[in-house]
């Protein structure tokens, strides 16, 4: 049965490189280390993006996550994937999971597109029987043509875009972890992706979805959290978490 715990898990990042004092060096630590409460030792920054956090999903949880930019939204979808190890507390999760978090992140930008193609099937555990049956639908659905033999360095973010979504998206999962999926793409493709991740949903068992767009939320969530500072302050009915952010962020 699938499932996601987390029992007080604490996630930490630490720099050591902090150089003072010009506009220009405060805005690159800044931008380095946003995503948490941030507290200084020393030369040293830690930043705790999640904090003492517990989380439990099951089957039929489709969950929204807001907050502001360095709530820790990414952060958690990231430690829920197995991307981050906790500094402090139990992390399991049961059941396969697809992702999609940044264009690159999974695919090898060296290779072509076809070989992203089996890449993905292979990183999902289907045998070459099944990546070769879906290998058309995945084909078709980014109306990439003969730029799948091409390196995926070669692309554009938009064209990057529909390859990983659609290989994220071609074999049925557990647990969907989405972090800000439709931010590339014309409308044309946009409502495809949405169409796509509809049917996707309704085969999986658990959704993590964070995202700006409040109505894509409210189309495929049944609950949702605010996150503030690594803390969820707050998990609930989507339309009520979504007013309670409004009032944290006017």
């Amino acid at each position: 049965m699938a499932r996601v715990l987390l029992r007080n898990v604490d996630v930490t990042f630490t720099s050591r490189r902090v150089k003072r004092r010009t506009a220009d060096d405060t805005e690159a630590s800044q931008e380095r280390v946003s995503g948490g409460l941030i507290e200084r030792q020393g030369s040293t920054l830690n930043v705790h993006a999640i904090r003492n956090m517990s989380l439990l999903l099951k089957p039929g949880d489709r969950l929204g996550v807001v907050g502001r930019n360095g709530a820790g939204k990414t952060t958690l979808l990231r430690t829920i994937a197995g991307i981050y190890p906790p500094k402090r507390g139990l992390v399991a999760v049961d059941g396969h999971i697809a992702t999609m978090f940044n264009i690159g992140l999974g695919m090898n930008m060296d290779a072509t597109g076809y070989e992203n193609i089996r890449l993905a099937g292979i990183v999902a555990g289907k045998s070459q029987r099944e990546i070769d049956g879906m290998q058309d639908d995945i084909i078709r659905f980014t109306g990439l043509g003969d730029y799948l033999d091409l390196p995926i360095r070669t692309y554009s973010q938009g064209m990057a875009m529909r390859l990983k979504f659609a290989c994220a998206t071609a074999f049925d999962a557990d647990i969907l972890l989405f972090d800000e999926w439709l931010g590339a793409g014309d409308a044309a493709f946009q409502a495809r992706a949405k169409e796509r991740l509809d049917d996707m949903v309704k085969r999986s068992r658990i959704l993590v979805l964070a995202t700006h767009n409040v109505k894509l939320m409210q189309s495929v969530c049944n609950q949702a959290i605010l996150m503030q500072e690594g803390v969820i302050t707050h998990r609930g009915d989507v339309d009520e978490v979504i007013e309670r952010s409004k009032a944290v962020n006017s």
